[in-house]
């Protein structure tokens, strides 16, 4: 029997969260000024926000507020105060977040809405949901690499109080979601934090060719998606598009209202794709829903950017710069002229009526931007329709009808755990964590990849004195490898493991009480009340992110509840996909316009994505021991004999900070 899940419509601002209620949204997510993984969108201050929420509340429709970013030290009792404003001033239906600390700040600053856990936590498989409840949280967004068939492993697990949301539409990242630090490893942006610069849409050459290798399509499971009316558990689906405009808001929408109420009827069929090709996206796909029929997301010959083609940039002798459309355009109308990576890219916004092929006459960027050539491919973003504006002024009346709602200041302070004491001297340990060991004796204390396939390789000889790394993300159609190779990791004396997302705790047993277990780097930690949940679950240890500023890094072990360790020295991802083009082979050079060099390689299903040059803190090691760090970590992950090492290694963002 089918049930019937919400439509979960984006907002970047106040138009677009209109857009989505006029067409028929059920529920919409959004985000703050503040700890939102969509920064370059609009977002909204608490005071307006609290107007919108009543609107919708008024309508029976539902508004989710992301705050999805990580927490750095220090900022526990922003977030906290901000959640205490939430709470008392909107009350919003849920909170999405990613972080620990976020979920137990919430609930101290008494938000009493849903918690909703973001793609970028990564609950990639089953038995990761059985950690739900006791957390809190009380749906899962899943990632969106999961086909059809893993979506309903995911739905079939799910505990009592628990649902899923699972994306729909939108905007694919090519790295796994919580699992990509390009942008931040290259600058301090980072996409954990909502400041991602999309590094992977730009042009790379391999063999001297240029592409985009790592750009994709948009996600669209259009008419495919009535196979999710069966998962009574999936309870929501997702439309991505929070730095998108009104008319794609509108547009998608309702494109989904129609083919979730009507999935049999081949006339509604029609109407909702003719809606989704007026929608001014991206080239689209349906990705590997289908697990009989996946389809690579990139194209690396093609370009990615979004929006609907409607002409030339031509210069007149008078050197003036103008364009004749295809189609009509209306006043407020958005234009994007070429690519974001091309010189001279930029948006225009539409002054007047201008009728399909006549002439309309751009105003440019003035000093300091680089001119665009003539023959540039011009795009129509977004658009301000008659019909769709009249909707919206509709809803802005009733707006101003609404009284003002308060948002007084805030002087909450959270809770923070009682730190953890070190004894007195306790050095700390090299630990080098190896893909193959070295067959004699290791420097330091040795730790290994767990790899579900390529169990020859592990060091089943010395178990009880490894530490067994897991992958930071285990896939649902491979859990099973996973759970055997650990039963025999234990069988064997093994007890050391450490776990790069909490949620792989499930994969641990009944026996976990017996064990030495460690949040690992890739788990994304970095505050204290996210050691304090981590600590409650029953993690012994923690290695930290090293994404965080030197002063952040070398201040948490004085705070944390648990021991710590870092990643001082060795290959750090720029990210890891489950996807990959076939014009990329394993362990060649890939360069960047700005001639930075990466290279893939595969492990088990996911393809790590590397620089050619080393994280490298091995200076700062003696610091961060007087700090209190008592694990040191070095990734001794092979570098390719292709690839050219770059001597000068990084200190990621130790000196810079991250935004």
């Amino acid at each position: 029997m089918n049930h019937v899940p919400e439509i979960l419509s984006p907002a970047g601002d106040a138009h677009s969260l209109l857009a989505a209620l006029s067409a028929g949204a059920d529920a919409v997510y959004l985000g703050l000024k503040h700890f939102s993984a969509r920064m370059q969108a609009e977002n909204f201050s608490v005071g307006e926000l609290a107007r919108l929420v009543a609107l919708a509340r008024s309508m029976d429709r539902k508004v989710y507020v992301a705050m999805n970013t990580f927490l750095k030290p220090g900022e526990e009792v922003k977030a906290g105060r901000l959640m205490d404003r939430l709470a008392r001033s909107v009350k919003p239906h849920a909170l999405i977040i990613q972080d620990l600390g976020a979920a137990d700040v919430a609930r101290q600053a008494g938000f009493e809405g849903e918690l909703h856990l973001s793609t970028l936590a990564n609950v990639s498989s089953p038995t990761a949901l059985a950690m739900m409840p006791s957390l809190g949280i009380s749906r899962v967004v899943l990632p969106r690499e999961l086909n059809v068939d893993e979506m309903r492993q995911m739905a079939e697990a799910c505990p009592e109080g628990v649902s899923l949301e699972t994306f729909v539409h939108g905007a694919l990242c090519h790295n796994v979601s919580g699992r990509c630090w390009w942008s931040s490893f290259l600058g301090g942006k980072s996409g954990l934090r909502g400041r991602c610069v999309q590094p992977c849409r730009r042009v790379f050459a391999r063999k001297g060719m240029p592409g985009r290798y790592f750009s994709c399509q948009d996600l669209s499971l259009d008419v495919l998606a009535k196979a999710l009316l069966t998962m009574p558990q999936v309870k929501a689906w997702k439309i991505e598009g929070r730095k998108k405009g009104p008319h794609y808001v509108y547009y998608v929408t309702t494109a989904y209202r129609i083919l979730r109420d009507a999935p049999d009827d081949p006339h509604a069929k029609k109407a909702a794709m003719d809606y989704l090709g007026q929608a001014l996206g991206r080239p689209a796909t349906h990705y590997t829903f289908l697990p009989q029929k996946p389809r690579n997301p990139v194209d690396a010959l093609s370009q990615t950017g979004s929006g609907q083609m409607v002409g030339r940039l031509s210069m007149s002798a008078a050197r003036k710069y103008f364009v004749n459309p295809r189609q009509e355009l209306l006043p407020g109308d958005l234009l994007r002229l070429g690519y974001e990576d091309e010189p001279g890219h930029q948006v225009v916004r539409i002054s007047r009526h201008t009728p399909k092929s006549g002439r309309y006459d751009l105003t440019l960027a003035g000093k300091g931007k680089e001119r665009p050539r003539a023959g540039m491919s011009v795009f129509l973003i977004d658009r301000r329709e008659p019909e769709l504006m009249r909707r919206i002024q509709g809803l802005e009346d009733k707006l101003r009808k609404l009284p003002d709602a308060p948002a007084p200041e805030s002087t909450f302070e959270p809770v923070m755990p009682k730190p953890f004491k070190l004894a007195r001297g306790v050095k700390p340990e090299s630990v080098h964590i190896w893909r193959q060991p070295p067959k004699g004796p290791a420097k330091g204390a040795a730790g290994v990849w767990v790899s579900a396939t390529k169990t020859q390789h592990l060091p089943l000889g010395r178990a009880a004195s490894t530490w067994w790394w897991l992958p930071p993300v285990v896939w649902p159609n491979e859990e099973k490898d996973f759970l055997d190779i650990l039963e025999i990791i234990l069988k064997r004396g093994g007890k050391r493991f450490v776990l790069n997302a909490p949620w792989q705790l499930g994969l641990m047993g009944r026996k976990r009480r017996e064990m030495l277990l460690w949040s690992g780097p890739f788990a994304n930690v970095t505050n204290v009340l996210a050691l304090g949940k981590l600590r409650d679950m029953g993690f012994d240890g923690a290695v930290v992110s090293p994404e965080l500023s030197g002063a952040e890094l070398l201040a948490l072990p004085k705070q944390s509840p648990l021991p710590l360790g870092i990643v001082t020295h060795g290959l750090w991802p720029l990210g890891v996909s489950r996807t990959m083009t076939q014009d990329v082979k394993s362990c060649e050079p890939i360069v960047s316009p700005k001639g930075e060099i990466c290279f893939v390689t595969r492990y088990g299903q996911n393809f790590w994505i590397y620089p050619n040059w080393e994280m490298d803190l091995r200076e700062k090691e003696e610091e961060l021991a007087r700090a209190g760090y008592v694990q040191l970590i070095h990734l001794r992950e092979p570098m390719p004999a292709s690839i050219e090492r770059k001597e000068r290694g990084g200190v990621f963002n130790w000196d810079i900070g991250v935004l």
